[in-house]
């Protein structure tokens, strides 16, 4: 559906209208509310590239000083089109779950905001990037953005020339992605969003201080985590018989030990096989180990999860959940399986809606782009989940 051609974009048209009507209505200028309905229809547009000058050659009702001038300069406030896409998605996804994760921009040059030589997952490399952490809620069916931040380098916080140039607030500075996803959770608590579980990799997951901020806020979480990860077990794990020969665990409740010690000790025979979903590729199954621990944000006990596939000698993947010790070992495991609907999310954004086409140097121009790329995201998604909308384009 996205890169859709002109023929779709035209029966899709009123449709389109409608959704930027709402999305933009707070916006006192109606040029404003033009260039933001332009630039989305841009963004759905079939099109190599998304930057502002191939749009503009696309578009016959703007041109590339004006949509530059719109994500640039104009002063319209991101946020406010943000929570109306976030109330909106949310209703129509009704998500199992919210993700976290970041994305890399590759960018030429040292002064698009936020920019440094750094690990760049879209490129599997060290490489001069920007870096942008976002919440997406995600369904079997559906997912979608929610709310983003720009990740600021510490080089950035007291280079005064390049911060003036990039139109950097006085008050942003760097902040850790994990400590970003919080503020974000933070915000879209005050737009009456909340997640209805939290899931990540470890890349959030592994850092206690990320964990327990979940858990004072309240939420509900299926976090992927490191195998070198400590916890201690919450309860005595009993004798279990291996090779006919009686074998007692060496790990004894209060003792810490790495995470991947724990399931080892609990043996191969403590791996159930689960089957968490029907996909493309058929019933997707594996074999899972679930532990009671304790760990930073876990203090009160929570769960210890592991993958461990039947033709591998060891765990592959762990995970620590706070969620109630009634859940059932296959619902911990389709809530955290459920982290790849941002990847989905993320190839979509990129590779059809431009996301990281954009040479954006500016705060603003930065927030603008990833906003109303999101928006693109948002009608897409809506137009995929209505049957009406899918005869019609």
């Amino acid at each position: 559906m996205a890169g859709m051609t002109g023929a779709e974009l035209v029966r899709a048209r009123r449709r389109l209208e409608g959704f930027t009507a709402g999305l933009f209505e707070e916006f006192t200028r109606c040029d404003q509310r033009a260039r933001g309905a332009c630039y989305v229809r841009g963004l759905l547009l079939e099109g190599r590239r998304k930057s502002i000058q191939p749009m503009a050659a696309r578009l016959p009702d703007t041109n590339k000083q004006a949509l530059h001038h719109f994500i640039h300069a104009s002063p319209w406030d991101w946020r406010a089109v943000r929570r109306r896409l976030a109330e909106r998605m949310c209703r129509v996804i009704d998500p199992a779950v919210w993700v976290v994760d970041d994305t890399g921009f590759p960018k030429d040059g040292r002064h698009s905001v936020g920019v440094q030589r750094q690990y760049c997952g879209t490129l599997g490399k060290v490489a001069n990037c920007q870096l942008g952490v976002s919440v997406h809620a995600a369904s079997e069916q559906a997912s979608c953005p929610l709310d983003w931040r720009l990740f600021l380098p510490t080089g950035w916080n007291h280079d005064i020339q390049r911060r003036h140039a990039a139109h950097l607030p006085t008050d942003v500075h760097h902040r850790p992605k994990w400590q970003l996803a919080l503020d974000m959770l933070d915000e879209l608590a005050g737009w009456e969003l909340h997640p209805p579980v939290l899931v990540a990799d470890a890349g959030y997951g592994d850092t206690g201080a990320f964990r327990q901020g979940l858990a004072g806020r309240g939420v509900g979480y299926v976090v992927q985590v490191k195998p070198a990860t400590c916890a201690t077990p919450e309860r005595h794990q009993p004798p279990v018989v291996v090779a006919g020969r009686q074998h007692t665990p060496h790990i004894t409740p209060g003792e810490r030990a790495s995470l991947h010690a724990l399931v080892t000790t609990a043996g191969e025979q403590a791996a159930v096989p689960i089957i968490w979903r029907e996909g493309s590729r058929g019933r997707q199954r594996s074999r899972f180990v679930a532990l009671r621990v304790r760990a930073p944000g876990l203090e009160q006990g929570g769960w210890l999860l592991a993958e461990w596939p039947p033709d591998q000698a060891a765990p592959r993947d762990y995970w620590l959940s706070n969620l109630p010790e009634r859940t059932p070992m296959v619902a911990l495991v389709r809530l955290g399986k459920l982290r790849w609907r941002i990847e989905h999310d993320y190839r979509e954004l990129k590779d059809a809606l431009g996301l990281d086409h954009y040479q954006v140097r500016s705060w603003p121009g930065w927030h603008h782009h990833v906003t109303l790329v999101s928006a693109a995201h948002a009608f897409v998604t809506l137009q995929r989940l209505d049957p009406k909308a899918r005869a019609s384009a």
